[in-house]
This record gives C-alpha cells, structure tokens and sequence, in this order.
C-alpha cells in the first residue's frame, strides 16, 4: 500500500463500517501478518509514530490542531522491515474522548476492536502515568462487556478466568509523549518498564474504583513495555511535525523514537490465535468482519465463536488449497500414458504427501479431522481420475496405433485378397507380423494389451470369413482353427483379467499408503499443536504467578487464594495434556 486507507468507517450517526476496498487489499496477503495498532486521547501523536514505524515521513494525517483527524481504524499494509516473508500491518485508530464526535458510544467498540485484532497494542497518552492518565484508560475497565472469550458465559456465581483473556489478547506498550519527569524512584534511577510496573501498583486501602485500571491492565496482558518520549519541538513548530526537518527536532526526542521503532520492528510478534495458529492478512480479514458484524448486530463480539467461523472458512480454503497444488503438480510432473499403474502410483504419492503438507499447514481447529476426511476423499476421487484419464490417453495411443499398423491388412481384407485357397495362412502370418510390430511401438501406455485384445476381437468375423473361404483346409481343420483361436482368445482374456486384478491390488494398497500418509502427518501436527497449547498455557502460568507475587506482596488475600485456584486448575490441565499421548486418529 503507498498510503493509509481507512478499514473500519466510523461515520457520524452510523454503525461500524468495514471498506470493502481496503479489506480486499487485506484479504488478499496471503504471509503472515504482525498487526500493530496504537489509540489514545485525540491530539496525542499517535499517527506520528505510525508513520515512523511505517518508515515514512507522510502518511496517516497527523493535523495539529485540536480538531481529531483520524475516524475509525485506518490501516496501512507494508513489508516488514525485519521480518522476511511477514507484512507489517499498522493500524491508528481515531482518538478517544473528542468531545465534538456524534457517536462517541463507539470509543469503546473502537479500543475493543484494536485489541481484538492487533498481536501489539499501544496506548499513547501525554504527561505521565498518573491517577488522571488511568482513569483516561477507562475502556480497558470495559473490556469484559465488550470482549467475551468463550461461547458459554460463565456460571453464577464465578468470576471469568483472567486466563483467558491473557491468552488472546495482544502484548500492551504504553507510550508517554512529553513526558517531562526524572525516571527516578526513592532517588535510585529507573528504566521506563519499571516506571510503568510501579505506577499500576495496587493500594489495599484504594477504592476498587480508583485501581480498576491497574487491575484490569495486570490481567489481561501478560506482556507490558513502556516507551517515554519528549516534547518532538515547541509548541509553534508542532504545526509543522512531518515538514519539520530533523535538525529542528529534539535530539532525545528522535532517539527515543528510534528505540521505539528498532523495538516494534524487531519484538513484535505475528498474530496467532488459539492454539498458535499464525494469522494471515487473509484471516485478518475475516476477522474484521466477523467482529463487526457482530458490534453492528448489537452482540458482544466472541474470540471462541470467531475462530470456530474462521476455522471453518480456513479449513474449506486449505481443502481448496491442497487439491489445486495436487492437480497442477500432477498435471505438470505425470507424462500420460504411463507404462505401468506403479509409475502413476509413485507421483500420485508423491505429491499427496506435499497437497497433505499444504492443508495442514493452513488448517487449524479440524474437529474430529472432518476436513481432512474430506481432503483424502478429493485426493482418492483425483486419483481414479488421473486414472481413468491415464487409461484413456493409452487407449487412444494403442488405438491410433493399431489403425495405422494395420491400415493396409485392412485393404488387402476388403479387396479379398485372402478370400482365396491358402489364404488364411497368409492373413496369419500377416496379422501376426502386425502384432509383432505393434509390440514394438513404444509409449502405449498400460492398455495396450487391452486395446490389442479388442482389436483383435474386432476382426474375429473378418478371419472367420477368410478361414471358411480358404477350400485348402478340410472342416475338421477349420473346427480346430476356430477352437484354437477360442483358446488363444480365452488365454488373453484370462491374462487381461489376472493384471487388471493386479493393478486393483496395487491401488489398494496405495490407499492404505495413502491412509498412512495423512495418518503420520496427522499425529506430528497434533505433536506440534500440542507443544503449541503448551507453551500457551506457560504464558498464562508465568503471569498468573507473577501476579500471584505482586498480589501478595501488596495485600490482596482474597484475590491471591483466587489465582491459586486458577493456578491449581491450570496446572491439571498442563499435566493431563503433557502426559497425554498423540490421541485417536481415525481418517
């Protein structure tokens, strides 16, 4: 993309909106995607830093006014910078609180969505971490009305596991512009993360009220960083930021924006959703859809729900994907007709290991494998049909064969030239001297014994007619004839029937390689999605007892027996799946 294009419409006295336009050009990146969206007050700067990390000096519109310019949730698609074969996805949102907005209802669905959809989420704000600056942060106070992880709502009664939420949502930088303040604590210097961590330190004696933010903060996001910028240049040249020449700019100002951005570009991770599954810009978008749909429906967009959709819509395009590589590989690699059924079988193999790789590299979340059934079921029918088109590409070959070849012997028959005494004879021999050329024609394929039987068995009244013309041969002679060419016929027959049960052999087998095959890769994708799900649960264990410590040291008892319980839980579910083995595979 050369520039910004606005994905999610937020129109005065309108619902969300998704642009066509732009979701096709999400749509149709098919790398995976590290999607970096920043919100925050209006007039914070925010697009500011979207256009370094864009690497540009122009692009989302910054304004310098008190007047909001940005409406909705623009994205700009571009090559990663540090990450080969991935897309940088920037999103800059419209900013919170802009009091002249006629929805301002939709600040909360606008924050909600950047964390439904980023794998980085940033939240700029000016000053300092202050009481002030959280309670500016009240949509994340809000996240559990407008974000459910599961389909099933919790029972009476219990709270909803921060567990779930630490899985899916994205890693939190908080960016503080004009920060004016000495990183200094108890007169020892501090580093910015620290900064962050002390200022969402919980007071015991503190409403509940007054540390929602902090609370919900330390919950929800396993993953926290904080940036500090200075003021880019006074007041009267702000006007001016992206004209602005850099030796007009803060020295430390451009350092810090530079770590800023040597961070993001090499930290920031892809985004995966359950399981570890890496998104794609093509999956982006149907997400973006997805939740949409469901804020303009008047639902609370569901993480479960809109996974179990796009699995479907995924596993459907990895089945597509799958047998398209199949067949133009098939089509390019096999030379028809082949000699042998062995010679198909071998290819046919080959690439349904690699159409086998390409579907579960893209599939995720195949409930009891009923798209992968449905792979090997299009791989078997592909399979009879190269088959059959095989056979039939033989067939043409030995018939044209046998036409040209036997194209004068035909003549010879019309003109009667064997209708006479010793003439059967010679039309033996002759026939003979056919089929022995015949032999030796190459490239005929598997049914060139076939296709020499029915010929033959085709000129069967010709002979018959030149053996009962021929007065040299006595009757019992042409009993014996005709039996000894029944005989020679039966013998072929039999001949034709044992390779043809051969060949039905061969691809029976080839089935149950086939069954194999997917059985195989099947389990080391089950191995891999396991050890996946394992390290999810890690990073929701390590932050749950991470604030399991702080919570202890800070006092709050209640809410550490809490974690406990989850911990406890967690911890079962870790060693059920560890000890678990690479489960039933049934295809």
């Amino acid at each position: 993309m050369e520039e910004p294009m606005c994905l999610i419409e937020n129109n005065p006295n309108e619902e969300l909106r998704v642009n066509q336009e732009a979701l096709k050009i999400l749509q149709s990146i098919q790398q995976p995607v590290v999607v970096v969206a920043i919100v925050g007050l209006y007039r914070t700067g925010k697009s500011y830093l979207m256009n370094k990390l864009a690497e540009k000096k122009k692009g989302f519109s910054l304004g310098a006014t008190i007047q909001a310019q940005t409406m909705g949730i623009w994205m700009w698609c571009l090559p990663h910078p540090k990450k080969p074969d991935h897309t940088l996805v920037l999103l800059d949102t419209e900013g919170l609180g802009d009091v002249e907005k006629s929805n301002t209802a939709n600040d909360s669905w606008i924050f909600a969505l950047s964390i439904l959809l980023s794998s980085t989420f940033v939240y700029n704000s000016m000053g300092t971490i202050d009481q002030y600056a959280l309670e500016k942060l009240q949509y994340v106070t809000e996240l559990t009305k407008r974000i459910k992880v599961k389909s099933t709502p919790a029972k009476e009664g219990e709270e909803e596991d921060s567990g779930d939420f630490l899985r899916f949502f994205p890693a939190f930088i908080w960016a503080v512009r004009d920060f004016s303040l000495l990183l200094k604590l108890n007169g020892k210097p501090i580093t910015e993360d620290e900064y962050l961590e002390n200022a969402l330190k919980r007071k015991k004696d503190n409403p509940e009220k007054l540390d929602l933010a902090k609370k919900c903060i330390r919950q929800y996001f396993p993953s926290r960083k904080c940036f500090v910028f200075d003021r880019p240049a006074s007041r009267r040249d702000l006007e001016e930021l992206e004209d602005l020449p850099e030796s007009k700019l803060n020295p430390d100002f451009l350092v810090q924006v530079q770590h800023f951005c040597r961070y993001i570009h090499e930290q920031a991770q892809a985004k995966v959703i359950q399981g570890g599954h890496t998104v794609t810009g093509t999956s982006l978008g149907h997400l973006v859809v997805t939740y949409v749909d469901a804020i303009c429906s008047g639902s609370i967009p569901c993480i479960e729900n809109a996974v179990v959709a796009l699995a479907q819509i995924e596993n459907t395009a990895a089945v597509h994907e799958a047998i398209t590589y199949y067949e133009a590989e098939m089509e390019k690699q096999l030379k028809l007709p082949t000699e042998t059924i062995e010679e198909l079988l071998e290819v046919h193999a080959q690439y349904e290991k690699e159409a086998i790789k390409v579907f579960l590299a893209r599939a995720f979340k195949d409930v009891n494998h009923e798209y992968q059934k449905e792979l090997g079921t299009q791989l078997h029918a592909k399979l009879l049909e190269f088959c059959s088109h095989n056979e039939q590409a033989s067939s043409d070959r030995c018939q044209a064969v046998l036409t040209q070849l036997f194209e004068d012997l035909e003549e010879e028959i019309c003109k009667g030239s064997y209708s006479v005494a010793g003439g059967y004879q010679h039309f033996l021999d002759d026939q003979k001297e056919k089929v022995d050329q015949y032999y030796l024609v190459p490239g005929k394929g598997l049914m060139a014994s076939q296709a020499l039987q029915d010929f033959l068995k085709s000129k069967e009244a010709a002979a018959q007619s030149i053996l009962q013309a021929d007065r040299t041969l006595t009757d019992k002679q042409k009993e014996v004839e005709v039996e000894r060419v029944k005989a020679e016929a039966s013998a072929r027959e039999a001949e034709l029937h044992e390779k043809m049960k051969d060949e039905a052999v061969r691809r029976a087998q080839q089935q149950e390689k086939s069954f194999e095959e997917h059985k195989r890769q099947l389990e080391t994708k089950m191995v891999e999605d396991r050890r996946k799900l394992l390290a999810e649960h890690e990073t929701v264990m390590n932050a749950k007892l991470q604030e399991q410590r702080r919570l202890q040291e800070e006092g709050f008892q209640r809410e550490v027996n809490r974690l406990q319980g989850e911990i406890q839980r967690l911890n079962s579910v870790m060693r059920q799946q560890s000890s678990g083995g690479s489960g039933c595979v049934i295809l």
